[in-house]
């Protein structure tokens, strides 16, 4: 439980660190008010670790870059018009904003900006209560106007005012209320719940960037998996990712299958499990994440109920790596982030086959080649995947990964597998064949690069003789 006496002595903390204590300073000297506001406030009384410094002031942003210049290395005014400067202090990054008091169309996610003139007012207009508390610097003074101190003690999250006017104002703050209550481990009230299931549909005028940003950041929480039950039990989900919401398929009383939903939230709290013990301290992999979260999706579109109460999902890891790719890509993710998630969804199978009966050298060089830099998150997904209650089914899955681990060690030491290629390149083909630059120089490579997969390193001298052998018998 939240002891708040830590929390207070934590608020003074926060109060003389040394950035902090620059700027309260400086705009004390100018006779300007100055508060640490929002998210570091709720951090610091939460004992977390505080990020990303964020002020705010009565001072105009003319005044706020004449303040802050003298004590900083860098400032930089892009936030002007919305009243937000940008400086480095003491070596780190800090905002600074004029009191806000903005209104909303009701169309678009673009405020018409309007500086407040109390400090009060600019905390009311915030996203939820946790987030709408300020430490008054120098003074050391907390301004908590919405009861954001109780809400931490009870680990809820509120809107500061109606939620139906909060998230009419700002769509974007439902998706950022699934974040937090993944984040901070916090329940959402019952009236901010229900605003997000009769609002979900103003969503829509959200820009893709915006929904795939916080998407990013929950499924960088140590617990995404909180978040993603708000966004599907209030069916937020559905405007943006609607392929989650429909992995909880219809149970027939004569077909008996696993749930698919709780399976896959099962295997992305496995898969982060393993992310945190293979690489301890490592930031979070968000397309593996992903990847373990979406692995599954093509299992709607593929299921069919067979005969004697059998299920089956054929071909659902080529469905579901092109309908995640098609999804991603809509949310505007990067090359890099889709094709990553697209390969381990589409690869996420190919070990099965492995843990029932022994695959050759040449399976396994293939099963590396095809992975390429993806294995070893195709070994955590792939791990992460057994749900399976039958201990003995579990370990025997466990050990086959284990030694199919062993046999690529073994064979990268032998091999160089990380670089599969031919033994001879397009330039010592044409000279061992005689032919010039063309379509059979890129037909003779491919015929090496899968004697190379099957037989492994075999010299330059018989890879020549195989090519003309290979050669001769094509006429």
């Amino acid at each position: 439980m939240l002891n708040m006496a830590d929390g207070l002595a934590r608020l003074g903390a926060l109060a003389e660190n040394p950035v902090v204590r620059t700027l309260a300073d400086a705009f004390a000297a100018a006779g300007f008010d100055l508060a640490v506001v929002g998210g570091p406030v709720r951090d610091a009384i939460l004992g977390r670790e505080t990020h990303d410094l964020d002020f705010t002031t009565n001072a105009q942003p003319d005044d706020i870059l004449r303040i802050v210049t003298p004590v900083s290395t860098a400032q930089w005014d892009i936030g002007r018009a919305f009243g937000t400067i940008g400086a480095r202090v003491q070596g780190e990054q800090v905002e600074i904003t004029t009191y806000r008091a903005d209104s909303y169309d009701g169309v678009t996610r673009k405020p018409t900006v309007e500086f407040g003139e109390t400090i009060d007012g600019d905390l009311i207009r915030r996203d939820f209560t946790v987030n709408a508390m300020a430490l008054q610097v120098p003074a050391v003074k907390l301004i908590d106007p919405t009861g954001g101190v109780e809400d931490l003690v009870a680990g809820v999250l509120r809107t500061p005012a109606d939620p139906q006017v909060s998230f009419g104002d700002d769509p974007l703050r439902m998706l950022r209320g699934a974040r937090f209550s993944a984040q901070l481990g916090f329940a959402i009230d019952a009236a901010t719940t229900a605003a997000i299931e009769q609002l979900r549909g103003t969503l829509s005028i959200v820009s893709p960037e915006r929904i795939q940003s916080e998407l990013v950041r929950l499924m960088q929480t140590d617990d995404p998996v909180r978040g993603i039950r708000v966004l599907v039990d209030t069916g937020l989900v559905d405007e943006f990712l609607p392929e989650i919401s429909a992995l909880r398929l219809e149970v027939d009383e004569h077909h008996h299958h696993k749930d698919v939903y709780e399976h896959s939230l099962t295997v992305l709290r496995q898969a982060i499990e393993l992310e945190h013990s293979r690489h301890p301290g490592a930031a979070p992999d968000v397309p593996l994440r992903i990847a373990a979260l979406l692995h599954d999706i093509g299992k709607p579109r593929t299921r069919k109920l067979e005969d004697g109460g059998a299920v089956t999902f054929h071909h659902h890891d080529i469905v579901g790596s092109r309908m995640a790719r098609k999804r991603l890509q809509a949310l505007r993710f990067d090359t890099a982030t889709t094709e990553t998630v697209a390969t381990l969804i589409e690869l996420h199978l190919r070990f099965f086959g492995y843990a029932e009966g022994a695959w050759t050298d040449a399976a396994v060089r293939r099963y590396v080649r095809d992975a390429g830099d993806e294995l070893e998150r195709l070994h955590i997904l792939t791990r992460a995947d057994v749900t399976t209650r039958n201990r003995r089914k579990a370990s025997r899955l466990a050990s086959a990964y284990d030694d199919i681990e062993s046999r690529i060690a073994a064979l990268r030491e032998q091999e160089e597998l990380d670089s599969i290629r031919p033994e001879l390149d397009g330039n010592r083909i044409q000279e061992v064949l005689g032919i010039r630059p063309g379509r059979e120089v890129g037909e003779a490579y491919r015929f090496l690069l899968e004697l190379r997969l099957d037989e492994g390193v075999i010299g330059t001298d018989a890879a020549e003789q195989r090519l003309r052998e290979w050669w001769a018998a094509r006429g």
